[in-house]
């Protein structure tokens, strides 16, 4: 489990990972307002934050197994909508809590998102995703961290509950290529799976 100190760095961080991701999407917004009314209804952005459980897929040791703790976390997500089909989708996440020896997963990717259909029950939309960016682990005991390519493949659903704000369950399972990059396992895969639940805000 984590100390209260690394509890409030977490914290910190993801505040300040808001606040970016809040200061760039207003941006965007603000661009978006002298867009051509032929496309401007269909520009949208909403911001939201996630509660997550994931399986690290490392239980120490420098193999791949399966963890005997699912790390719990926290993350924020920014989705912007250009048109109907073309969609991107930021995320960051940080699982710190419930950690077994100190093995704690960070990812933040970027990527594309592609709603399936929009459904009148519940104003339900299903949609899947692929991204890509930057993991890093805690390896055990704090004895060394290490940053990792990253590939996730996922989906999910959105209910919308207002005009601006929906609500989210969402599934991924990610591929960190070349882990770890020294024997025992050269270039093999680590591969932590996980869900969230989520709270968005549409902004523009």
């Amino acid at each position: 489990m984590c100390s209260v100190p690394t509890v409030f760095v977490m914290m910190k961080r993801t505040v300040v990972a808001l606040f970016s991701i809040l200061s760039v999407a207003g941006a965007v917004s603000a661009r978006a307002q002298v867009v051509p009314s032929a496309t401007n209804g269909q520009a949208s952005i909403v911001v939201g934050g996630t509660g997550s459980m994931f399986q690290p897929d490392y239980a120490g040791g420098g193999y791949r197994s399966v963890a005997p703790n699912r790390l719990y976390g926290v993350g924020v997500y920014v989705d912007i909508k250009f048109s109907k089909w073309l969609q991107a989708e930021a995320e960051g996440r940080w699982l710190r809590f419930n950690q077994y020896d100190n093995i704690n997963e960070d990812n933040y990717l970027i990527g594309e998102r592609f709603p399936i259909h929009r459904y009148k029950f519940m104003g339900a939309t299903p949609y899947v995703k692929a991204l890509a960016g930057v993991s890093k682990m805690n390896f055990e005991g704090n004895a060394l961290s290490g940053r990792y390519a990253t590939f996730a493949f996922g989906g999910g659903v959105d209910f919308r509950v207002t005009k601006r704000i929906s609500v989210r369950g969402d599934f991924e399972s990610q591929s960190w290529l070349s882990w770890p990059n020294v024997p025992p396992l050269p270039n093999a895969a680590l591969l932590p799976y996980g869900g969230s639940v989520g709270v968005g805000y549409r902004i523009h």
